[in-house]
Formats: structure tokens, C-alpha cells, sequence
């Protein structure tokens, strides 16, 4: 995940023609007909998730639906950094697949993962890292940023722990719908926030996440 310099000012808001609402007090949480107001704003009219794409974005990074390779498990997601593409493996050799984003450089962190944790509109803080590597980007919002389509963390979160660790890896939202194909995060893995909550019903606590290096991609490039 990453803020831009402009993030505050330049959000996915302006893709669609409802305003986004004002930010949450830190201490609260999104009511239930906050988070609908918000997906509805980041959520395409007639949103179909194969063929809506008013973000421009290359047409082979809309979710579709693809044959899985034989012994994936079911409910297992993989995401394979050299085609930048996350399978969620369905029943009966299928696995829906989506375009992502993944870290810049070496703040990618290949792996096998527990998702352990599920969250609709979370809340994001930077890591002391993050801070400590930029701190005129991330000082200003050391003490976090409240849910909302702003927030780089977007509409949903999965999060990755190995063991009981959080490792503060997340498959997530991002309000910068245009990065997805790029590397351009600061150790996630990023989806358009429209796709996410589209895959984000179907994975289930305790799945297992495998986040593929460059050389061990889980397909070919494409």
C-alpha cells in the first residue's frame, strides 16, 4: 500500500459522479449504511465484473473466470507477480482470477500466508517502517487514516499473518484504480476496490495465500 504526495487530493471518487463522503472520526467505525453509500460510490452503474472498466485498465486485469491447475486446493488464493494476477481456486477446477498490484522493488515478500483476519472499510496505519523510509509521506498520517474510499487500504482488506504474526501484508482495496499491472505499492497487493468486493465474500478465514515470486509464477505470463 502507498499514498501518493496528491492521494488527499486525487481519488477514485472522480471516476464516478457521487461525491465521496467526509472522513470518519478515528474512534469510530463505518455503520452499515455508511459502507453501502461507499460501495456504491466505488462500484461501477451496472457493474458487471467482466466487462465494466472505467478505469481504463488492461482488459486482461478484469476478473474472469479460468481453468486451475490440477491439485490447487479450493478457497486457496495465489497471486502470481510476473503476469500481476491473484486466482481465487473455486470447486471443479475453476478459479476466478483478477488484476493486482504488487510492492515496489524488493518491498514485495513472496511467501505462503494464513489469512486470518476479514475487514469491510478498515482502517489503515502506516507502519513504523513505512514511516522511518518516508517520513515527510508518512509522518503527517502516522496516527492513521478512517475508513472511507481515500483510504489506501479501499473497501476490504485481507489480512496475511504467518503463524499468529501479523505481518502487516494485506490483499486490499486502493484508491488508485490505475496502478493495478504496475508495482507500486509499499509491500501489498492491491485490487480495484469494484473487483475486491467481489472476491472478498468467497474467501474464507484460514485460507491459505501464496504470494509467487517473480521466477516461481504460478502460470506463464500472458
Amino acid at each position: 500500500m502507498m499514498l501518493t504526495r496528491r492521494h488527499f487530493l486525487q481519488t477514485s471518487g472522480a471516476l464516478f459522479s457521487t461525491p465521496i463522503a467526509g472522513p470518519l472520526l478515528a474512534a469510530t467505525r463505518p455503520t452499515k449504511e455508511e459502507k453501502a453509500a461507499w460501495d456504491a460510490q466505488v462500484t461501477p452503474p451496472a457493474f458487471d465484473p467482466t466487462t465494466s472498466n472505467p478505469w481504463g485498465l488492461h482488459p486482461r486485469f478484469l476478473p474472469q473466470r479460468v481453468d486451475a491447475k490440477d491439485g490447487l486446493v479450493p478457497g486457496d488464493v495465489h497471486v502470481d507477480a510476473v503476469a500481476r494476477y491473484i486466482y481465487h481456486i473455486e470447486e471443479g477446477g475453476t478459479a476466478m482470477r483478477y488484476g493486482v498490484a504488487i510492492a515496489r522493488g524488493n518491498l514485495y515478500e513472496p511467501g505462503t500466508y494464513t489469512i486470518q483476519r476479514k475487514v469491510e472499510w478498515p482502517n489503515w496505519t502506516p507502519t513504523q517502517n513505512m514511516i522511518a523510509r518516508d517520513p515527510e509521506l508518512y509522518g503527517p498520517v502516522a496516527d492513521g487514516v478512517d475508513p472511507g474510499p481515500e483510504n489506501p487500504l479501499g473497501s476490504r482488506a485481507l489480512y496475511l499473518f504467518e503463524g499468529n504474526r501479523d505481518t502487516y501484508l494485506r490483499i486490499h482495496g486502493t484508491p488508485e484504480p490505475r496502478s493495478i499491472g504496475g508495482r507500486a505499492s509499499s509491500g501489498c497487493v492491491r485490487m480495484v476496490m469494484a473487483h475486491i468486493n467481489h472476491l472478498y465474500p468467497n474467501v474464507k478465514t484460514g485460507s491459505t495465500a501464496f504470494l509467487y515470486s517473480a521466477e516461481e509464477s504460478v502460470t506463464p505470463r500472458t
